[in-house]
C-alpha cells in the first residue's frame, strides 16, 4: 500500500527545501528544523524542481552550492528591494491608522 501523503508536511517540507536553496547554508536549515542534513538533502531531491519553479515565477534566485560574488550581490539586490517595498507598506499602513477614527 503506497504511503499517502499528507499536503501540510508537504508545504513544511517544501518550505525548508526553499529556504536550503535560497540561502545555500544546508546544515543550519536541517537543524533549524530539526532534522539531519541527509533528511533534508532527500526533501531536495524530492522537491527541488517544484519548488524552484515555484521562485522562477516569484523572480527569486538560488544561490549556487559555491556562489560567486556577483550571485550574492544579485541576491543583496533582491533583498535590498523586499525591503524597500516591506518599508513602504509600513509607511503606508501607519499613515492610514494615524486616519482612521478612533473606536
Amino acid at each position: 500500500m503506497p504511503k499517502k501523503k499528507i499536503d501540510v508536511i508537504e508545504d513544511v517540507k517544501k518550505k525548508y527545501v526553499r529556504m536550503a536553496l535560497e540561502s545555500g547554508k544546508m546544515t543550519s536549515i536541517a537543524n533549524k528544523a530539526g532534522i539531519s542534513r541527509d533528511t533534508l538533502r532527500k526533501w531536495i531531491d524530492e522537491y527541488e524542481e517544484e519548488v524552484r519553479d515555484a521562485m522562477e515565477v516569484e523572480g527569486v534566485t538560488v544561490l549556487s552550492e559555491n556562489p560567486s560574488k556577483e550571485e550574492l550581490l544579485v541576491k543583496y539586490e533582491q533583498a535590498m528591494k523586499l525591503l524597500g517595498e516591506k518599508e513602504l507598506e509600513v509607511a503606508m499602513l501607519k499613515n492610514l491608522l494615524k486616519k482612521s477614527p478612533l473606536r
